[in-house]
């Protein structure tokens, strides 16, 4: 038989253009309790946007400042920037370079981010 593809959720044709199943997608704990996510290309597949799923469990809060510009699109739950903006389902929010966010939710939040530039972290 073949092999299962490395990574269920993604397909690939030749010209480089990039299929994502989000409901394939299974999210790996960050760097602390509660955070959770999953990026689904890579910076050789998309070296100028990077893209992946994002979950807060269990009424998690989380800071962060961006050292680049981001994009969020709330899926499920519930998703609060401190006291100042609270996104639904079908909401996104557009997150500036060098803002400082305290994300957090009631209970459960999933989130597509969308970020530019891609290699952020060699920056």
């Amino acid at each position: 038989g073949t092999a299962a593809p490395a990574e269920p959720y993604k397909e690939k044709d030749p010209s480089g253009i990039i299929k994502i199943t989000t409901d394939k997608v299974e999210t790996e704990r960050f760097e602390q309790d509660g955070v959770y996510l999953k990026d689904v290309v890579t910076l050789e597949e998309a070296p100028r946007m990077g893209a992946g799923l994002m979950e807060l469990k269990d009424g998690t809060s989380f800071e962060w400042t961006l050292t680049y510009d981001e994009y969020d699109c709330v899926v499920e739950g519930t998703l609060e920037n401190g006291n100042v903006l609270t996104a639904k389902p079908g909401e996104i929010i557009y997150i500036p370079k060098g803002s400082h966010i305290h994300f957090q939710t009631p209970n459960y939040a999933k989130y597509w981010y969308f970020v530019y530039p891609a290699n952020w972290a060699e920056l």
